[in-house]
């Protein structure tokens, strides 16, 4: 047994790519030297921005003899299909094996013997196949050569074991140096055995593994913050990003001047993370601080004050920038910003922004004045809705788009408008996603429902639905977030129709999926019809899963479907529905009239339940009809020769289909 390294060395590779490509790398060789019957016991892979690394343990020197079986054409098959066989097998016709088949007929089958070969072969012919197969996203050809890579690819380490594997790849052959650090270590960096590959890089200023660098980032930025008083904003995603764009990750506290705090808070932020990469840092009080911590590729001489001092000036200008748009943007009301939308095209089919301004304003007031949502002014609502989008013509997001909405809020509130409508504004777009905040403020929820409401109708009336995956208008995104905003606050209005209902359901099971709810529960109440109230079906649902969750839940489900399976048989005989069972013309057995008894009571509480909306409750008067249920069909015989027990009896079974089916539909629930 050996192990393997393989290291794939290039100019930089995007931080972006490192993680799937790390994980395709792995994905790749599996798949190649599968292929020759080998398998590695473990796999390890790295990456930094000049290298792709894998290292497969514990592979044999050498495959195993194996013999491989192809099935051909019947022996009586034409010629023409038994050559064609023949030519692709390489074998000749006396060569084959005839077996016969389950059917009695005689199969050709060619055996095909394959030697051992040399794992250090198997993979000097994998290598090449995967950096030609290798899914980048982007990539790059260079020099006269025909290879794709990310960057141009300018060396390979292979080792199996201790010796070099012979690949070669468009004239780049591998052998057993690398570099180091582009800075620190530009020379040569020898590896003389697997096991000493990362110390060796260490040694040369490059640490391989992301997850080592990572950590870096994360302790020192906080201890930097630290030291000053101060608490980094946690940002995992920016400190993936940072260890991506370093091999020797130097974090370094920096600060710009504390006027461009009078810029808000959330361009700040955005300004160092998107155009800079870096940390932003809180106060004690929770307040931005005027700091930032970077990310140097390099442990400078000086402790890294240059660095930190260019990155702010750098950081100075941008800001410089932002603040300039701030200021600019905030001559000019909103009022005015907003008749701008009307040159501007929503949607060829819906008209300008301005046309669903409109159609959003008429909505957030019609929600307030129906009572939907309570505690709000309509008029404050329609105003908040009428300048909601003015800010799409701003300079702030016309720079940072990821701020429309929140700017606008700075805008309403800085101008003097009420701070209901400031708060609707910013928050209008809400919730963007799963774990994004919910609007709960009357006037925002008006606002943030009308405008999702609007885009799901608008574009469902111009049929530019979602399909598979494509979905650019985020219609699905705005589902979910209407389907939030109203069972956060318990709003109860119909929410749509038709098509559109359909797609709320399918939005709900997967809203409802992920906090661990069944979908053939979702599925059982919307089977009902009708039902287009989502808190209502909430809490339908709701009671229903904490019902088949208890015992009694589970034996009236097995009760139920026993009885529509006798139905949906009998029925199917007889060619029509049997009538419900409401009195026993004969002497009935005691299980029967237990049962008819135990149905009127049940029946009545139910549908009083439900009416009332207390679902529990009409789940526990079901409940009532378990043990009856049981005793009936312990001791009766519901398919009598007697047709006139027979109807009867059948008929019970309707009702206690009917009586259940009143409060969901329990033959879409599974179990």
């Amino acid at each position: 047994m050996a192990d393997f390294l393989l290291e794939l060395l290039s100019e930089e590779i995007p931080a972006r790519m490192q993680e799937k490509a790390a994980a395709d790398l792995a994905r790749l060789f599996t798949d190649e030297i599968g292929k020759a019957g080998l398998k590695p016991a473990a796999i390890e892979t790295y990456a930094t921005p000049r290298r792709l690394t894998l290292i497969a343990r514990d592979l044999p020197l050498a495959t195993e003899a194996v013999s491989e079986e192809v099935k051909g054409p019947r022996a009586d098959a034409p010629e023409q299909a038994l050559a064609g066989f023949l030519g692709k097998t390489g074998l000749t016709r006396d060569q084959l094996v005839e077996r016969t088949d389950a059917k009695g007929n005689a199969v050709l089958f060619a055996v095909i013997e394959k030697p051992g070969r040399a794992t250090a072969e198997v993979i000097a012919e994998a290598i090449p196949a995967i950096v030609r197969a290798f899914p980048w996203p982007k990539s790059m050809r260079w020099g006269d050569g025909a290879l794709r890579w990310v960057r141009p690819l300018s060396g390979i380490v292979a080792l199996l074991g201790d010796e070099v594997v012979p690949v070669v790849i468009e004239g780049v052959a591998a052998g057993r140096e690398t570099v180091g650090h582009r800075f620190h270590h530009p020379d040569a960096v020898t590896i003389d055995a697997i096991a000493n590959y990362a110390d060796r890089l260490r040694a040369a200023h490059v640490i391989v593994d992301p997850r080592e660098r990572q950590a870096i980032i994360r302790d020192s930025a906080a201890a930097l913050a630290a030291g000053a008083g101060l608490s980094v904003i946690p940002d995992e995603g920016l400190v993936a990003e940072n260890a991506g764009l370093t091999e020797w990750p130097v974090p370094l506290l920096g600060h710009f001047d504390r006027s461009f705090l009078d810029v808000p808070r959330e361009v700040i932020q955005l300004t160092m993370r998107t155009n800079q990469k870096y940390f932003a840092a809180v106060d004690g009080k929770g307040a931005l601080a005027p700091n930032f911590i970077c990310t140097a590729n390099i442990a400078a001489a000086d402790g890294g004050q240059a660095i930190a001092a260019g990155n702010a000036k750098v950081l100075s200008a941008r800001l410089s920038d932002a603040k300039f748009f701030w200021e600019q943007d905030l001559k000019i009301p909103l009022e005015e910003l907003a008749k701008k939308l009307s040159g501007i095209v929503f949607h060829e089919k819906l008209g300008t922004i301005a046309d669903k301004v409109e159609r959003v304003a008429k909505l957030a007031r019609w929600l307030v004045e129906q009572g939907i949502v309570k505690g709000a002014d309509p008029a404050l609502a329609e105003q908040a809705a009428r300048l909601a989008k003015a800010d799409l013509v701003t300079g702030m997001v016309g720079e940072f788009p990821e701020l429309q909405g929140v700017m606008g809020g700075y805008y309403a509130a800085r101008q003097g408008l009420d701070p209901q409508v400031a708060a609707a504004i910013r928050d209008h777009y809400k919730p963007a996603g799963q774990g994004d905040d919910v609007p709960t403020a009357p006037v925002s929820v008006a606002v943030a429902l009308a405008d999702k409401l609007d885009t799901l109708r608008a574009f469902f009336g111009i049929d530019e639905k979602p399909t598979g995956s494509r979905d650019p208008f985020a219609l699905r995104r705005a589902a979910l977030g209407v389907i939030q905003i109203v069972t956060a606050n318990g709003l109860r209005m119909a929410v749509a129709s038709g098509d559109l209902l359909d797609f709320f359901a399918d939005r709900l099971k997967v809203q409802q999926r992920e906090a661990g709810v069944r979908h053939d529960l979702i599925d059982a109440v919307f089977a009902l019809g009708g039902e287009d109230d989502l808190v209502r079906l909430l809490a339908r649902v709701a009671a229903l899963q904490s019902f088949v969750a208890s015992e009694d839940g589970a034996n009236l489900l097995a009760g139920f479907k026993r009885a529509a399976n006798i139905l949906r048989i009998e029925e199917k005989k007889d060619g029509a529905a049997f009538p419900p069972a409401t009195a026993i013309g004969y002497d009935p057995l005691p299980e029967e009239q237990a049962l008819l008894a135990a149905l009127d009571i049940a029946e009545s509480a139910a549908a009083a339940a439900v009416a009332a909306e207390e679902f529990e409750e009409a789940m526990r008067a079901l409940a009532g009809l378990r043990a009856p249920i049981d005793g009936f069909f312990d001791k009766v015989t519901v398919n009598d020769a007697d047709q006139d027990k027979r109807r009867t009896r059948l008929g019970l079974l309707v009702r206690i289909r009917d009586a259940v089916q009143r409060v969901a539909d329990f033959s879409r629930i599974e179990g």
